[in-house]
């Protein structure tokens, strides 16, 4: 990685640490994105862009001048080939409280890190840890990922490569890190997010393209499956192989799903996804 991996920033000035008195520190009062980079750009900086704009609107955050942000992005990514890209924005700080000051000024970090091995034929763990229902903050990558931390334990102890959330009245929902693709009567389907997960920004592009549909989604329907996968903006679509008793062995559907994007988004070609 280049010397300059990582950077901090107080509005349009540059900072060298984070102060205790940051609300993203203390309550998680903030937003994320995490992206993909491709030959020094951010193919899908417009989409991210926006979910962040949604964010930022629902939290009642200022964000960063848009310009003076991408400008350190484009300086960061100077002649990076391929790494993912972390942005996160918080409130800025404030004293002890919950109440938010109304003039805070935006603290935000970037920070590149390396690709992650990409799998396919993935082993899903059903996580007993539920969403909660919050629709103020559904679809949002805000900062309290907690559901999703303990999530993620469980697969590690689980020994399996992802898990499945239900929400709190046992609908199918998300994995911990992706959006869930159910491919039932020769149609892709993924569940709706407006009372919790996330929007994810490749789910965004399937919907867009006309490639995927919203529906509400049971375990039956994922078990009666003709192939299951999963999809997220770093890693792309994800072939999956197992969820408790249930096998899929071909993925040609799974393939055919992919190929729109990769011709779209090169990047997600599998020589470019290799570490």
């Amino acid at each position: 990685m280049s010397p300059s991996a990582h950077a901090l920033f107080a509005g349009e000035g540059r900072i060298e640490r984070l102060s205790p008195a940051n609300r993203g520190f203390a309550y998680g009062d903030g937003l994320f994105e995490t992206m993909r980079v491709y030959q020094g750009t951010l193919p899908l900086w417009p989409q991210h862009l926006a979910r962040l704009r949604v964010g930022a609107q629902r939290l009642g955050v200022t964000l960063p001048d848009a310009a003076f942000m991408q400008a350190q992005i484009a300086a960061m990514l100077e002649g990076v080939g391929a790494a993912v890209l972390k942005l996160l924005v918080t409130r800025g700080d404030g004293g002890r409280g919950y109440a938010p000051a109304a003039d805070a000024t935006p603290v935000w970090a970037l920070s590149l890190h390396p690709l992650p091995v990409v799998q396919t034929d993935l082993r899903l763990h059903h996580c007993e840890i539920t969403l909660a229902h919050q629709p103020t903050l559904a679809g949002i990558k805000h900062c309290n990922r907690l559901e999703h931390v303990l999530a993620r334990a469980e697969v590690v102890r689980a020994g399996m490569d992802e898990g499945v959330l239900c929400d709190s009245d046992g609908r199918l929902i998300s994995a911990t890190a992706a959006n869930v693709l159910v491919r039932r009567a020769g149609r892709w389907f993924t569940p709706p997010v407006e009372r919790c997960g996330v929007a994810g920004v490749l789910r965004g592009w399937l919907l867009a393209q006309g490639l995927l549909e919203v529906a509400d989604l049971s375990f039956e329907d994922v078990k009666n499956a003709d192939a299951l996968a999963l999809c997220n903006a770093v890693r792309g679509i994800l072939s999956v192989s197992s969820f408790e008793a249930c096998r899929w062995h071909a993925h040609r559907e799974t393939a055919e799903l992919s190929m729109p994007l990769m011709h779209a988004y090169p990047m997600f070609v599998p020589s470019e996804v290799s570490p």
